[in-house]
């Protein structure tokens, strides 16, 4: 099944391409500089929604599950990638330790964590599984239907370092995105690389400081470009210890979403885009019961009001205070089929590795795809980012828009490495 790109062949996504195509070198000299100067996330994954008048990531995971979507033809590029992350970190790294995700796990996670295992070895690591779940208490080995097997096992904590029985590794390799908070079993490691850190966990992160890093990152590549940073930029803005039980922080929520909506009506009525504009509301950092909500109007604000009543009514134990995100919507115009599709870019140390699409047969352009029920188809990213085909009509080639989405997803990965570095608890400060 090959995606079917279906974007009009005029308007600002192709315009957009073309600027992209037209600036490749420039824009690979620029990544080149940057990396020259910021330390890549080890790495990450990219949700993109192609508006067909704008390009834009919703999403950034520094954890990212879903490693088994990728295809035996993207291998050898996660491969070259794990092993230029494991050399600038680690150059005599034998063994590495995986910590997976606590609770139990899906058939799909356990390929993910399968899929992980393979690329590490591949680059010549001993890979190993270990779990800080205090219900993972022997070795366990489980079969997945694909033939593979995984084996997780408990951690041993010694006073300064992190193991399993009769393997010591250089490097450990979190696949847990910590939003139960930061145990501490991970803290005060003795001369073991920890990677991500934990600061990129859910305790730490928020997604708002992340799009404030990557709008700057936009900006200046939309002025390399010569195009408004717009059109690869979502607006956000954030509000911060929202109490939905006792409607503390509502109204900030209330005119983030009329600011935020403002603003990109005026972009709208800019470029004569006639969909009506909409912003989601999200947790700022992991996920609430709350979930996503789309919000058009005046009149949705009303709805938001009595989803949070029929979260906090009846409750024993109630919400805790929350920040959240005010995102400007982004329509998805790809389709796998018939079926809406959003691309994910996956990465590793400072390269493209591979993706995917995201497909939800049933849903609206204007809804998430990520939930129960989503396929996934992948994308070719073992030709598109090697070969994009610069004399290609905007529009009509898909290496050209594979290559733009690689663009926008190391963007988001250049973010994600200014946001660190912001965060960073063991950064310098200088006066």
């Amino acid at each position: 099944m090959v995606p079917h790109l279906i974007t009009a062949l005029t308007g600002p996504i192709n315009e957009l391409e073309q600027r992209v195509l037209d600036s490749m070198s420039a824009i690979e000299r620029w990544f080149r500089l940057e990396w020259m100067e910021h330390t890549p996330p080890f790495y990450t994954s990219v949700d993109i929604r192609n508006a067909g008048f704008k390009l834009s990531p919703v999403s950034t995971r520094l954890f990212p599950s879903g490693w088994n979507y990728l295809t035996p033809e993207m291998m050898p590029l996660a491969v070259q990638a794990a092993m230029a992350a494991i050399e600038k970190i680690c150059p005599e790294a034998r063994n590495l330790l995986v910590i997976p995700e606590n609770g139990d796990h899906s058939a799909r996670y356990l390929a993910n964590l399968a899929q992980l295992t393979r690329i590490f070895n591949m680059a010549g690591l001993n890979v190993r599984l270990g779990s800080i779940d205090p219900a993972v208490k022997q070795s366990t080995t489980i079969q997945l239907a694909s033939g593979d097997s995984v084996t997780l096992e408990p951690v041993i904590r010694s006073k300064r370092r992190l193991g399993l029985k009769d393997f010591d590794p250089c490097t450990i390799l979190l696949n847990n995105d910590l939003d139960a908070g930061v145990p501490g079993i991970l803290e005060d490691l003795f001369e073991q690389y920890l990677l991500p850190p934990l600061h990129a966990g859910w305790p730490t992160r928020r997604k708002s400081n992340h799009f404030k890093a990557y709008e700057e990152a936009a900006k200046r590549l939309g002025k390399l470009m010569g195009v408004d940073p717009w059109l690869i930029n979502p607006l956000s803005d954030k509000c911060e210890e929202v109490d939905l039980a006792q409607d503390t922080g509502m109204d900030c929520l209330r005119n983030q979403v009329d600011v935020v909506l403002s603003k990109v009506r005026r972009k709208y009525k800019e470029y004569g885009i006639k969909e009506k504009p909409f912003v989601v509301i999200k947790a700022d950092h992991g996920t609430h019961e709350l979930g996503i909500v789309t919000v058009r109007d005046a009149k949705d604000l009303q709805a938001l009001t009595d989803r949070v009543k029929t979260l906090t009514d009846g409750r024993k134990k109630p919400l805790s205070p929350h920040g959240f995100m005010v995102q400007e919507g982004v329509l998805t115009q790809e389709r796998v089929n018939d079926a809406v599709a959003e691309p994910v870019i996956y990465t590793m140390d400072r390269y493209v590795v591979g993706g995917y699409y995201r497909v939800l047969e049933g849903r609206g352009v204007d809804e998430t795809l990520e939930a129960p029920g989503s396929g996934y188809v992948p994308l070719a990213f073992e030709h598109s980012t090697q070969l994009p085909q610069p004399g290609v009509k905007p529009g009509a080639s898909a290496p050209n828009r594979f290559y733009m989405y690689g663009v926008v997803g190391r963007l988001a990965m250049l973010a994600a490495s200014y946001e660190l570095e912001a965060t960073d608890p063991d950064a310098e400060v200088y006066d």
